[in-house]
């Protein structure tokens, strides 16, 4: 069964809790939530072509649908995919807890980045 729907609506979820999260000071979930919501909008674009793909870099996704993507793309993943494990994991850090690092212009960027990689999975979807 093609489930590129339930991957996209879950990746819109994620950049909606991605801003809540911003809204209310909580930086961290805020970078990580928009990680997830790139990585689910090119997880609904590989299952609408069929493919089954797997891992959780979004750079490296981003690069697996072959020619065509943006090299502006691949930088927002390349800043995305940092925020995958130290926002969530203290030994991701020297030390110090995750929450007390991640900053409202590093939430508002990642989720500028998720927002770049959504339009653009939403036109393969359309496509």
């Amino acid at each position: 069964m093609e489930r590129s729907r339930d991957w996209w609506t879950q990746a819109q979820a994620d950049l909606a809790h991605a801003k809540a999260a911003a809204s209310v000071g909580h930086f961290d979930w805020a970078c990580f939530a928009a990680h997830q919501a790139a990585e689910k909008g090119l997880k609904a674009a590989f299952e609408r072509r069929g493919e089954k793909v797997g891992g959780h870099s979004v750079r490296y996704l981003l690069s697996a649908l072959g020619e065509g993507v943006p090299p502006e793309l691949l930088s927002a993943a390349k800043v995305l995919d940092k925020h995958y494990i130290p926002t969530r994991y203290p030994n991701g850090l020297a030390q110090g807890a995750p929450t007390e690092f991640y900053t409202r212009e590093e939430a508002e960027d990642a989720i500028r980045r998720a927002e770049e990689i959504l339009r653009f999975c939403d036109r393969l979807l359309a496509g």
